[in-house]
């Protein structure tokens, strides 16, 4: 294992838990765009446990490989139906938001499969 994937591993986590946090607290910044794409109130919650099981995933992928991989791989899904998300809401000015998250992430799942 190198350094530079438990760095960006590590940070990827991280960025990701926040959103997650963020999303679970309804963080205005967060819950704000959600309203204006169209997302279900009702989908927040597991959206948010969703990426928080990622980022976890993540952190365990360090240890148990496997489980770091399936979890950069459904982040990845995840924040691909974002973009996705926000494309469909014809807001192309924040499209740049979800692929802050995904880049980080393939960053990770890339040195992974490489280490």
């Amino acid at each position: 294992m190198n350094t530079a994937y438990v760095v960006v591993n590590i940070a990827a986590a991280a960025w990701v838990g926040f959103s997650a946090f963020s999303l679970l607290r309804r963080a205005a910044f967060v819950v704000d765009p959600l309203v204006e794409y169209g997302v279900p109130q009702s989908w927040w919650t597991p959206l948010g446990l969703a990426k928080a099981a990622g980022a976890i995933g993540l952190i365990v992928g360090l240890f148990v490989p496997a489980i770091g991989a399936a979890a950069a791989i459904g982040l990845l899904l995840y924040f691909a139906g974002a973009v996705i998300t926000v494309l469909r809401a014809r807001s192309y000015k924040t499209v740049a938001f979800p692929m802050l998250y995904l880049i980080p992430v393939a960053v990770a799942l890339g040195l992974g499969v490489a280490a």
